[in-house]
């Protein structure tokens, strides 16, 4: 028999401890162990941010959890990722979610590792919390269909963003590619601008070497764009650093290990960091310290303000195999969260599985994951790849921790038969009062039993 601890969907199981999910299961024809806790293992209230998390499983469908793990909605379509909507944004309706609502028929779309549908978007849109389609798009893109892929913004003129693909052929290519764009679409589905990577090549920092393996590159999706979030109101802008100007737009690029913000209105690169950085040693000093080269990174973004550590970059460090030439996986590779001060390029604070106990690769995903700070100054992170997501204090503590229990096909197939992970491409943090009102939800301690 296989033991989960799974979240229950019922009301009246909502008031029941963390420990009242653990439940038997029939076992399955899977590769993970034989016994392996999923849900929630850990969690101190007391020092924990407590809110909602919003998350797409490898089970096609999206999920809103508790802090003990309750799953207190469901939406039957995914994101690539599901994000939550402002309600101000919507005319204050609560529940509003985005998620991709058709596939592409059909295979072949998508080029590298990540979400089963992930690069087979037809349609994207808002649906609200019963799963009613606000505002859908995609037929009215190039090809008819929109191919949205890793990231999208909703505009406060109810105008979108969204980060797609398209098949071109880019100045100096040596075939064909699967280029990052960015759409403005308004309200009324009309596209109002469109910005393609493979048009500046030069802004991201190459050298002459590396350009020229950028144009060769063996792997369609030559840069991989996992990240497009507006920069948003900072005290950099506000002090004079136009640089930052909240309605600039930041990216980052998984393949070849740069991050940048872009002015909308030139669609130049204004602000860069990498792709080429000092060589990271086989220990980081004590933060503050220069930042080193990070590898394959994801989720990068400017805290918000309000936030510990507001105007700071945020990002996933996955330490991956990514760049050019690339850069091979570690022996003993772990991952890292990177807090970095845009003007100065210093590393504030950091976070390595060294910090919780533990040892390098005991945190680790080499590709998709994300990172949130939260009000409390705890900050989230989910190791994707392991499906795990957890939230540790500004010294490493893990005050709560839960493993997916929802699987679903891997991105990788297996020697002539499928295999199955509960991977996980992004969460979110989400406010108790984002659900509409009455949504319940329990915030019961959970103790990790002691090593035997």
């Amino acid at each position: 028999m296989v033991f989960h601890l799974t979240s229950v969907r019922r009301l009246a199981a909502l008031a029941a401890t963390a420990l009242s999910t653990l439940v038997l299961h029939a076992p399955s024809v899977q590769a993970s162990p034989s016994v392996f806790p999923t849900g929630v293992t850990r969690y101190d209230p007391q020092k924990a941010y407590n809110s909602f998390v919003l998350f797409s499983g490898s089970d096609g469908h999206t999920h809103l959890i508790d802090m003990n793990g309750h799953e207190v909605h469901r939406w039957d379509k995914s994101g690539f990722p599901a994000k939550y909507v402002d309600p101000a944004l919507v005319d204050d309706q609560k529940g509003v979610v985005g998620l991709q609502l058709s596939e592409i028929p059909g295979d072949g779309t998508h080029k590298i590792p990540g979400a089963v549908a992930g690069f087979r978007d037809r349609t994207f849109g808002y649906v609200d919390w019963s799963g009613k389609t606000l505002w859908e798009w995609g037929t009215q893109a190039p090809g008819g269909n929109a191919r949205q892929h890793h990231d999208w913004v909703r505009l406060a003129d109810g105008g979108t963003l969204l980060l797609a693909n398209q098949n071109r052929n880019i100045p100096g290519g040596a075939k064909p590619v699967l280029d990052d764009v960015i759409y403005n679409i308004g309200p009324d589905g009309h596209i109002r601008w469109t910005w393609k990577a493979g048009d500046h090549l030069k802004e991201f920092g190459f050298t002459p070497a590396q350009l020229a393996l950028v144009l060769h590159a063996e792997n369609p999706d030559y840069l991989h764009f996992n990240d497009m979030q507006l920069v948003g109101p900072n005290h950099w802008e506000q002090e004079g650093d136009k640089r930052f100007a909240p309605d600039n737009i930041i990216v980052d690029s998984r393949e070849a290990n740069f991050i940048a913000i872009l002015n909308p209105d030139t669609g130049k690169v204004v602000w860069r960091l990498g792709p080429n950085l000092p060589p990271r040693g086989r220990k980081d000093s004590p933060a503050p310290f220069p930042v080193n080269q990070f590898v394959g990174q994801h989720d990068a973004h400017l805290i918000a303000q309000g936030l510990p550590g507001a105007g700071n970059i945020l990002v996933f460090d996955n330490q991956g195999e990514a760049g050019y030439p690339a850069h091979p996986l570690q022996v003993a590779a772990g991952s890292r969260i990177l807090e970095i001060n845009p003007v100065s390029n210093q590393v504030v604070w950091s976070y390595t599985g060294q910090n919780s106990g533990g040892a390098p690769w005991s945190f680790y995903s080499s590709f998709i994951s994300s990172v949130d700070r939260l009000p409390n100054g705890n900050t989230l992170i989910d190791e994707g790849m392991n499906g795990r997501f957890f939230q540790v204090t500004p010294t490493g503590e893990i005050v709560w921790e839960y493993v997916s229990p929802y699987t679903g096909e891997a991105p990788t197939t297996g020697e002539g038969h499928p295999t199955r992970s509960n991977w996980v491409y992004r969460i979110q943090p989400v406010p108790y009062n984002w659900a509409p009102d009455g949504t319940p939800h329990t915030e019961a301690a959970l103790t990790t039993p002691p090593a035997p």
